[in-house]
């Protein structure tokens, strides 16, 4: 039975029925039912919520009342607490669950909350996604009721005192409701599985007894999945062992750069849609076909801030100043980029996410993600966004008809100026010196900026070509290999140091 025919039951058809479409009054919504639900708490007393729920421009008192925060200060003054057990810190009750999420940056892992108001919230967001399936011509209804293959964290979380730690898609698979569970592949025991690759082969295992209408996950991991099962059962695609896959749901990382050695492992064409699935709340999705982005969630669970990302309110490392200038969304401008702030219904409040975004379709509230605030290049004014760099790759990649799986890039001191400093995956025989051509000049053309200072301060471009399986092993080295976990796009600091540390240690690479 395909889901879009499931029949729902009238409260829930109720909540899933889109309000008219004003994102501000949407949002205010929001604002007030999480100012309700946590007026009681510890940071809803400190804060006087009640007072914020009393005024006539509740979003204004709000900016007035509660200062902004990072992991960093939330964790040092507010959720320290709640890993010791003590209820009703930033949400009510205890928090049971959190996720892992040190995501691309150099600090030990994150705890971020997790309420089952979060997963609740998120739950009916996902459902809200599937319903609009209906609006992609190419997929056909049938896929729907196929398997569907999910590559996440391990269900088999930490227990610690109190309180599950693992990755946000181990909970939420750990948590599904019935419904799903004839549906989902792998399967819950495969699911368990900690070593990832050890999981991977028993995917690939299990891969002919399943018949799998569309794949969610990371897409260098889908990808390398279905690479594994190609070569095991020595098929010309992917299509021959699943002819029903007809579309992909990602997220985490820009597609553009896998683009074009995923489509060489399909049999046919499929359809790509996008999410904004974070850690702390899932924020935004792909509702139709050909879309410029993603559609915000502005009526559901998750109140949302936008931060210019400039000068006036971020430092030269990307540390966003103490009382920046915000928006809320019927107030940004199309083109801008901005850093994201939420506050949601696990006791995150004017969280610095750290991602960076940029509205596409302003009327319907579509933006795509440009990079991270920490993971940016701008050593002499070059103000290089992970944006530009993934565009970069994907056009150097189609003209020169190769696949790079992955890559990154430092900014160096170089001849008392600067340089930036590539490390490009491919596993084709490629001249580096003709893949640092191209990039080059595909970012000159990219990026204004970075074409005034390639003629100034930033003086030369390196690029070491390597396998793909060394960028991985690296990953692995450093405890990330698998799940939500992505290879930074840009290395700095600490991350760097090991980077190169690991590089001097193995075989002589291309430069």
């Amino acid at each position: 039975m395909a889901i879009i025919e499931i029949h729902l039951p009238k409260s829930v058809a109720k909540a899933l029925r889109l309000p008219a479409n004003n994102p501000e009054r949407q949002q205010i919504r929001v604002l007030k039912k999480l100012l309700r639900k946590a007026r009681f708490t510890e940071f809803g007393q400190y804060y006087r919520f009640d007072e914020i729920l009393l005024c006539k421009n509740p979003a204004k008192k709000f900016k007035m009342n509660v200062p902004t925060f990072n992991y960093s200060s939330i964790y040092k003054q507010w959720w320290h607490k709640t890993l010791d057990g003590v209820p009703d810190v930033c949400w009510p009750g205890k928090i049971k669950y959190y996720a892992l999420s040190s995501g691309t940056s150099e600090a030990a892992s994150k705890y971020i909350p997790i309420t089952n108001d979060l997963l609740a919230g998120n739950k009916m967001v996902m459902i809200k996604q599937l319903l609009t399936l209906r609006n992609y011509e190419n997929i056909p209804y049938s896929s729907i009721s196929k398997g569907w293959l999910t590559l996440g964290g391990s269900t088999d979380l930490q227990k610690n005192l109190g309180y599950y730690a693992g990755d946000l898609s181990g909970i939420t698979t750990k948590k599904m409701p019935l419904w799903f569970q004839p549906f989902y592949k792998p399967g819950k025991k495969i699911a368990k599985e900690r070593d990832w690759n050890k999981k991977l082969e028993e995917i690939v295992e299990k891969a002919p007894e399943w018949d799998i209408g569309f794949v969610v996950g990371v897409p260098a991991w889908i990808q390398m999945c279905m690479e594994m099962v190609i070569k095991k059962y020595n098929l010309n695609n992917i299509h021959e062992m699943w002819p029903n896959l007809a579309f992909f749901v990602h997220g985490g990382v820009s597609f553009e750069p896998y683009k074009k050695g995923f489509e060489k492992l399909l049999g046919k064409p499929i359809t790509y849609i996008e999410t904004y699935l974070a850690s702390e709340g899932f924020i935004a999705y792909q509702d139709r076909q050909n879309a410029k982005g993603m559609r915000l969630v502005t009526n559901e669970h998750i109140f949302l801030e936008f931060v210019p990302f400039n000068d006036s309110n971020f430092d030269s490392n990307g540390d966003m100043v103490e009382n920046p200038e915000t928006f809320m969304v019927h107030e940004v401008e199309e083109g801008k980029e901005y850093a994201l702030l939420i506050s949601t219904n696990a006791g995150t409040w004017r969280y610095l996410i750290g991602d960076t975004i940029k509205f596409v379709d302003k009327s319907r509230c579509e933006i795509i993600i440009t990079g991270r605030t920490k993971h940016f290049l701008s050593l002499v004014g070059e103000h290089l966004s992970v944006d530009n760099m993934n565009k970069a790759i994907q056009l150097t990649s189609e003209q020169l008809n190769i696949c790079i799986p992955e890559f990154t890039v430092a900014g160096i001191p170089y001849n008392n100026f600067f340089a930036h400093h590539w490390y490009i995956a491919c596993d084709e025989q490629i001249d580096p010196q003709l893949l640092k051509q191209h990039i080059d000049e595909n970012l000159k053309i990219l990026n204004d900026d970075y074409a005034v200072e390639r003629k100034s301060a930033l003086k030369e471009v390196f690029v070491d070509v390597l396998s793909e399986q060394q960028f991985l092993d690296f990953m692995q080295l450093k405890g990330k290999l698998g799940g939500q976990h992505k290879f930074p796009r840009v290395l700095k600091g600490n991350m760097l140091k090991d980077w190169e540390e690991y590089l001097h240690q193995q075989p002589a690479h291309s430069k």
